[in-house]
């Protein structure tokens, strides 16, 4: 298991060949979006989009023991990172995973700072075990059986470009399926004030590197100028478009509408200040 935290701008890859990858599987858990399928709809504008609370559902999944220690972040990642493993009709257990959040743990955070605030700053274990920020990837180890390699990332804002960017790498590197979630949660006051994440928000994509019977699109960074200071593509909802900005997994989105609408498209997403992510998507 690794990690990675960077803020530093990035150097671009060598273009020779281009970094490329097929979706074989999303898995999507936010506001207002309760799984891919209904997810695909709202995107494409067929239904209009509803901003309910997420509801995280109970990870079933995992030994009854880990489940009532399952924070937000744990449902949340199984639930997304689970949906895409059965679109792609992969064994989870077989899959290496790139994990990737703004901040991890934000209600734990807050749990543990206020115990250290208090008189009594005993700490439970299990809010310390979950404080790391590679818990979700523990977890998902655990609820799966996984022992493939595990990468965790963080880049705060620009946490779901850079763990794309890490699974694409990955996937030309290794030659194999990889899944890709991104996270977050929301902070409880008063550290909301300062992070002021409303809502839970997951996604998880299944890389391949060839086409295969289930493949949704090809992915590949923008061979021409895979970074760019264009800005990001912004959605012409309204609601759907303040979630986009108020969630850093949520600057998925644009690449999930094109996916959900099945169109050729180059896309740019968020990534470091004054340097944005270029992609191009082709359905299969």
């Amino acid at each position: 298991m690794s990690s990675l935290m960077s803020t530093a701008p990035r150097a671009a890859p060598p273009v020779a060949q281009a970094l490329d990858a097929h979706i074989d599987g999303v898995g999507l858990l936010g506001p207002g979006l309760s799984d891919w399928a209904q997810a695909q709809a709202v995107l494409r504008g067929d239904v209009p989009y509803d901003a309910q609370k997420t509801v995280l559902p109970v990870p079933q999944i995992l030994p009854a023991a880990e489940r009532r220690r399952a924070t937000a972040v744990i449902k949340l990642t199984l639930a997304s990172g689970l949906e895409a493993v059965a679109h792609a009709g992969l064994n989870p257990a077989d899959l290496a995973t790139v994990f990737t959040s703004s901040s991890g743990d934000g209600r734990n955070c807050h749990e543990i700072c206020a115990a250290l605030a208090g008189s009594d700053r005993l700490l439970s274990p299990t809010r310390f075990h979950n404080s790391v920020h590679n818990a979700a990837s523990g977890y998902w180890g655990i609820a799966t059986g996984a022992m493939a390699p595990s990468a965790v990332l963080c880049a705060f804002d620009a946490s779901f470009a850079a763990g794309l960017l890490e699974a694409l790498v990955q996937v030309a590197l290794l030659r194999q399926p990889m899944l890709l979630l991104a996270y977050d949660t929301d902070y409880p006051e008063p550290l909301h004030h300062v992070r002021p994440i409303p809502d839970s928000f997951g996604v998880a994509l299944v890389l391949a590197p060839q086409a295969g019977a289930r493949s949704l699109a090809r992915l590949s960074l923008d061979p021409t100028a895979p970074f760019t200071e264009l800005p990001a593509d912004t959605l012409n909802d309204a609601a759907l478009e303040a979630l986009r900005l108020a969630i850093p997994a949520a600057r998925a989105l644009p690449l999930l509408r094109a996916l959900a609408r099945r169109e050729a498209a180059r896309i740019v997403l968020d990534d470091l200040p004054g340097q944005q992510l270029a992609l191009q998507l082709t359905p299969c």
